[in-house]
Parts: C-alpha cells; structure tokens; sequence
C-alpha cells in the first residue's frame, strides 16, 4: 500500500459501538477514510451513511464490500459468531481485514482463524481489542523491572448491574453464541490488560455464577490462575450486582515491592510504585504515577493499525493468536466452574 494515500475502509455492520466508536476513530483519523457500509438491514445502513461525515455508499449484499477493488480495509463489527465467514471472505478476495473481540464465539472457529491468518501472512488479519494499547499496559511493564520477581497478582473489576446498558439490548448479546456471553464480551479487555503486562494464563481454577438474565449467560467469574512465567493471582470479575461503586484494580506483588493500579472512575488512572523489602535492610519508597490521556477510545488501536498497514511492522499486537488467548482463558473459567473447580489448561491455537 502506498505511503501518500489514505486505506478506504469498508465497516461492515452499523451497531453500537460502529456508530459510536470505530466510525469516529476512523473519520477523525489521517490514515483512513470510510466509504462505505453494509449491514443485511439496508435502511439501517442508509441511516449510518446519511450521519456519517463522510460520504459512503451503502452495499446491498454482504459479498460486495469484499467484491469492491476500492476497498483496502474491510472493518468488521457484527456478531462474532460471523467473524469466521469474514475471514475467509477476506482471503477470497484477498483483502485485508479487522474484525471486532472476541476473536470467535468458540475455540473451534478461533482456531480456525489463526490457521487461516497464518497460511496468508501477506493478508492482514487482525482484532480489535483497544486494551491490549492502554499506555498502561507499557508504564506497568516498566514499574515492574523496578520491584524485583513477580510472585503475584490481584485482579479485580466489579461493578453494579446497569439497567440501562445499551449494549446488553441487542439481540446477539441477550441470547449468545459466543462462549461464556458477557465474560468473553466484556471479560476479554481484562484479560488483555492482564495478559499484556504479565504474559499468559497457563492453568486455573473458576467459579462462574449468572446474576442477571439479562447478560445471556455467566455473568460473574472468581478464578485462580497461574501464569506460564510461574506467578500465581486472582481474577475477579463482573458488573451484574447491586448497588456498588465500580470498582477496578490490577495489584502485582513482587519480592522487593509492589504496584496497585487503580483503573477505577473515581480514581482516574494512577497506580502507586512501592519498592524495597527484599532484605531487612533496603530502603522502602513510594510513588505514585499518573497516566495522562489514557487511550480508551478506540482511536489510539487505529492508528496503530495505519501504521502497520504503511509498512511500519510491529505497531499493532493483537493478532489472532493473541485473541485466541484471551477467548481461550474464558473458556478454562467455564470448563473448570463446570467441573467444580478443577484444574483445568488453557488451550492453545
């Protein structure tokens, strides 16, 4: 792809978070331009182009985004259980290719995924999961060189339940075919952060439990889990209670310090670096650090994915096989509260 011309971008799928999150992202974005839209429901699709800024034409059928030699970008927010299809119609047409988290609805087409990624390295394909760039993710990987081994960690993201969640509404989210429903909806953007920062979840032990009908599915997750690197720590998650503060923390406790990441709204986006205590006699400090601007829009993920696609490799990390981590670790927490608990191994592509 040249250097002096913007990628067009075909988003496929007009819901929610296309309107509100990736149709900004992109319209704001000097490596894009959007221009057109498909959705199966053609006067939804007319409604997102006629309020877009840009100008896009509206396709009458799905195969004609992937049809159209303008197209250098196929975008793809639908639901999930629809990715697959997408990836292989990409391939087909040989055009690159974006699809929403998580990867698949299953391991089985997650899987399938990474095959297919990995046979045509010459395709982009890769997914969106805007966590996985929180300048979070890099200032905690330096904090840590600073409080000598891991030894382990707190995870913790607990919220009310909230009536009034748009995106619950929404037909493929009330009765899911993706694994888990809210947990690997909404539980993957923790995982992602968990992951980045301390690497791979090797094993653990789950209980999950349904609050709200509501959610489709699970809806609460407690587990243990132990990292490939030999850390050990606690995932806690789920917004399916009663009157609480949201509450979010990633704790990560080492032999000479600890780091108390506080994400939650109240708190803005801060941890605090404590230091020393591998011996009797070092030095004990404390610090707390600021993350200005924190990238949870979508914007910061695009413009990644500009770059990479102008040849500047390595912008963007979240390729399938990453996916397939996050999607794989939820599906451990199910098999394992299925199993009462037991032991059970994340599985790999």
């Amino acid at each position: 792809m040249s250097t002096d011309k913007q990628t067009k971008v075909a988003i496929i799928g007009t819901g929610i978070f296309a309107k509100k999150a990736h149709l900004p992202s992109l319209e704001n974005s000097p490596y894009f331009n959007p221009v057109a839209v498909y959705n199966r429901t053609i006067p939804k699709a007319e409604t997102f182009a006629n309020e877009a800024k840009s100008d896009l034409k509206v396709y009458k059928e799905f195969d004609d985004a992937f049809k159209d030699p303008e197209i250098d970008l196929i975008d793809v927010l639908l639901p999930v259980q629809f990715n697959l299809n997408a990836v292989e119609k990409a391939v087909e047409f040989k055009k690159n290719i974006v699809i929403e988290k998580p990867i698949a609805a299953n391991l089985d087409q997650a899987r399938e995924i990474v095959k297919i990624s990995k046979e045509n390295p010459n395709i982009l394909i890769a997914v969106n999961e805007h966590w996985v760039y929180l300048k979070a993710v890099n200032e905690l990987k330096n904090a840590i060189t600073k409080i000598g081994n891991v030894v382990g960690f707190n995870y913790h993201s607990t919220g009310s339940f909230n009536f009034d969640n748009q995106y619950l509404t929404t037909s493929w989210r009330q009765n899911p075919e993706h694994i888990g429903g809210f947990l690997s909806d909404g539980g993957v953007h923790q995982l992602a952060l968990l992951t980045s920062v301390l690497g791979n979840v090797e094993e653990l032990n789950a209980r999950t439990t349904q609050v709200r009908p509501q959610s489709g599915d699970v809806d609460v997750v407690w587990a243990l889990c132990k990292l490939k690197s030999g850390v050990i720590g606690s995932f806690n998650y789920g917004s399916a209670f009663g009157n609480k503060e949201k509450k979010g923390f990633f704790e990560i406790l080492g032999d000479n310090g600890s780091i108390y990441y506080d994400f939650s709204p109240k708190s803005g986006d801060r941890f605090i670096l404590r230091t020393g205590g591998l011996s009797a006699n070092d030095e004990k400090t404390e610090v707390e650090i600021k993350i200005d601007n924190e990238y949870w829009s979508t914007a910061r993920e695009f413009e990644l994915l500009g770059k990479e696609l102008r040849g500047e490799k390595g912008s963007i990390s979240c390729w399938p096989e990453v996916a397939f981590h996050h999607l794989a670790i939820v599906d451990a927490m199910l098999k394992s509260s299925q199993a009462d608990s037991k032991t059970v191994v994340v599985a790999t592509p």
